[in-house]
């Protein structure tokens, strides 16, 4: 028999509401064949922005409901929840702009050309097709933003993939809520509600990336969750693409002369950002290379003194393996703990942690050894602080690390043009190491915007993919070149008069609509 699946309340560890029973193989086969019958439906650019646009509209209409349930199983808060559900459908109406415009097809014609060289040229047209069923993984740290109505979601219909979610534990109300709009809005607009599916259980997972109708995946977790993932995907009979985001440190380096002119405000900086939403962001400052001496101590006063208080954690296994890993680390040869991480007082919630920051001398990581733990994610409210005695040593550190989504530099008002180009080699050599590349502000927080890139070096993700702004829609898709193909049997925007009016280059030239 089935198990349960269960709504828990992080506040106070009780079970809300039994809401679903695990799916079983036969009950995800089932949904993606469900949602493989929609694809056809789904082939129209403006029936997809209707979807898209409708979904975000009763999503709204159902927000207080929403977000009571969200906050009721992940303690995020019904301000942080508010935000973020704002957010979700600004993404699904951003993509229904980009499935309405065409732009991501990326059309391009050549024309035929007999006298080209070295060889004549046939007539030659290039879009960009769906590639089908895509498996989206929900994020137990974004109940909205990124899971059933999120960025993978919305990029995969715009695209115009049907998406079978896979359910977060942590949210398996909240998921069935927004399930629910989704599917409203595909009948709503005249759509199959298959369009988008919702399975819920551990073994779903696997059964979800090994089914042979799935064509692509996108994933939000840990390197561990992901990475068993990846590999079904890769050791499929037919491998698939496998989008995933899996963990992250994204180091922060301050520069002697930042820590000198600007400590206050860097240390209440970094107090906010590693202590955001309790350091459950995947773009958490993880690391800090800090100078050594007055200036840089400072910072570690500053920040000491804005850490936010205690608060609870998603859930039971995130808080022991937070309890643990600070633990590990503040046991290493000389850690140090400048604010104690762990076990909140008496009277706070059940699953409640205190945040902290440990310190080591940065000499002590380039090696790695012992310190390689130091270079890793602790999903929770906890930050390293690196001492650093020149700038030999900081860069030993940074040519140490793993690929992150981001990487910030604080640098000092004047740096940005200093004649020894400190600045600029810092930044060029932070490019190597992530996909987001930040200057004299905070990694927390990922605006949608088309230039937004959030994903980086592995293991931050798993391919060279953003999973948030406009191109996160290029994950769905494959290109389709058609040579010397008559023009009945041409799509639509191939079609020499472009009658949907997509934008096109045409023999090299963009053309103007």
């Amino acid at each position: 028999m089935a198990n349960a699946v269960l709504s828990v309340d992080p506040r106070t560890g009780e079970t809300r509401e039994r809401v679903a029973t695990e799916s079983t193989p036969s009950d995800v086969d089932r949904a993606v064949r469900a949602a493989a019958a929609a694809t056809e439906a789904l082939a129209d650019r403006s029936v997809r922005a209707d979807l898209l646009r409708t979904a975000a509209a009763l999503l709204e209409e159902g927000g207080e409901e929403i977000i009571a349930t969200a906050d009721a199983e992940s303690a995020l808060g019904r301000v942080r929840l508010t935000g973020e559900l704002a957010r979700t459908c600004y993404q699904l109406r951003a993509f229904a702009d980009v499935a309405e415009s065409g732009a991501y097809l990326d059309v391009i014609i050549d024309h035929a050309d007999p006298g080209a060289r070295p060889a004549p040229r046939p007539d030659l047209r290039r879009y960009k097709v769906p590639l089908g069923v895509v498996a989206v993984f929900s994020a137990s740290n974004f109940p909205l933003a990124f899971s059933v109505p999120g960025g993978d979601t919305a990029s995969a219909l715009a695209a115009g993939c049907p998406v079978v979610v896979k359910a977060h534990p942590d949210h398996p109300a909240t998921s069935v809520l927004c399930a629910r709009a989704l599917r409203a809005a595909a009948v709503k607009v005249g759509l199959p509600e298959d369009v988008v599916g919702l399975v819920h259980g551990f073994e779903a997972g696997p059964e979800l990336v090994r089914h042979p109708l799935t064509a692509a995946v996108g994933f939000t977790g840990s390197v561990r969750g992901g990475r068993a993932l990846y590999d079904i995907a890769c050791a499929r009979p037919r491998p698939i693409p496998f989008h995933g985001e899996l963990g992250s440190l994204n180091p922060v380096v301050v520069t002697e002369r930042a820590a000198e002119t600007r400590a206050a405000e860097i240390g209440a900086g970094l107090a906010a950002s590693y202590t955001q939403g309790l350091g459950q962001f995947c773009v958490k400052p993880g690391l800090v290379l800090l100078p050594e001496g007055p200036a840089g101590d400072a910072v570690v006063e500053a920040a000491v003194s804005a850490t936010v208080p205690s608060g609870p954690l998603l859930d039971p296994r995130m808080r022991e393996a937070f309890l643990a890993g600070v633990r590990a680390r503040a046991e290493l040869p000389g850690v140090r703990e400048v604010l104690a991480a762990g076990e909140a007082g008496d009277g706070d919630a059940p699953l409640a942690v205190r945040p902290g920051m440990l310190t080591v001398a940065a000499s002590g990581l380039a090696a790695g050894g012992a310190h390689g733990e130091l270079l890793e994610e602790c999903f929770g409210p906890v930050t390293v602080l690196a001492r650093y005695g020149s700038r030999a040593e900081r860069d030993a550190v940074l040519d140490a690390l793993p690929g992150n989504l981001t990487a910030t530099a604080q640098i000092a008002a004047d740096e940005s043009g200093e004649a020894d180009g400190g600045a600029a080699e810092l930044v060029a050599r932070l490019t190597g190491l992530a996909g987001r590349v930040v200057v004299n502000g905070w990694p927390t927080g990922v605006t949608v915007a088309p230039a937004m890139q959030h994903g980086g070096p592995y293991p931050a993700s798993t391919s060279g993919s953003t999973s948030v702004g406009s191109t996160a829609i290029e994950r769905w898709l494959r290109p389709v070149c058609f040579q010397d193909t008559p023009e009945a049997l041409l799509p639509p925007e191939l079609r020499e008069a472009n009658p949907l009016g997509v934008p096109r280059t045409v023999d090299g030239v963009p053309q103007a609509l």
